[in-house]
């Protein structure tokens, strides 16, 4: 398995590359990404983690597991007005976490596993996870939401940390 990168890993800064189709190599690379994840354990991870820098994708924040939701060129088309703050953190930046504030249902349109276009609704830590990995597919990490003192804070605590 590949191995998560580490910040302030410039590739963490990068916005993945759009995916055409779904191929058999999407698919090794879906299921490598929940092996992580499972590891983990996480709620979600995205591609450019591993330092695949493709726009993939996987969540699942269900309470059981084994409900994952793979996705390509995830992209949010409705947000709720209101927000949920929910501890947020990353294997990327291991030993801190932060309190991060995001819409509490979004709509999100992406390519399926089966290379199909799907929209779903994702509610509560579904929608939190789901933000976070789309902030990693664009470059952006979850302290990048947070105000300056609290980022800047929140590093220092990670290089303690690290």
């Amino acid at each position: 398995m590949r191995a998560v990168l580490r910040w302030p890993d410039a590739r963490l800064r990068m916005a993945a590359a759009p995916v055409d189709a779904i191929t058999d190599e999407t698919r090794a690379i879906w299921s490598e990404m929940i092996a992580v994840m499972e590891a983990m354990p996480g709620v979600g991870l995205a591609a450019v983690q591993l330092g695949v820098m493709q726009a993939l994708a996987v969540v699942d924040a269900s309470e059981a597991r084994g409900q994952v939701v793979r996705m390509a060129n995830p992209e949010v088309l409705h947000a709720s007005v209101q927000l949920r703050e929910h501890e947020e953190a990353s294997p990327c930046l291991p030993g801190v976490s932060a309190m991060v504030a995001r819409p509490r249902a979004v709509t999100v349109r992406f390519l399926n596993a089966d290379g199909a276009t799907e929209e779903r609704d994702f509610v509560g830590l579904w929608a939190t996870s789901v933000q976070h990995q789309i902030d990693h597919l664009q470059g952006r990490m979850y302290f990048d939401r947070l105000s300056r003192v609290k980022r800047d804070m929140l590093l220092r605590r990670a290089r303690k940390a690290g």
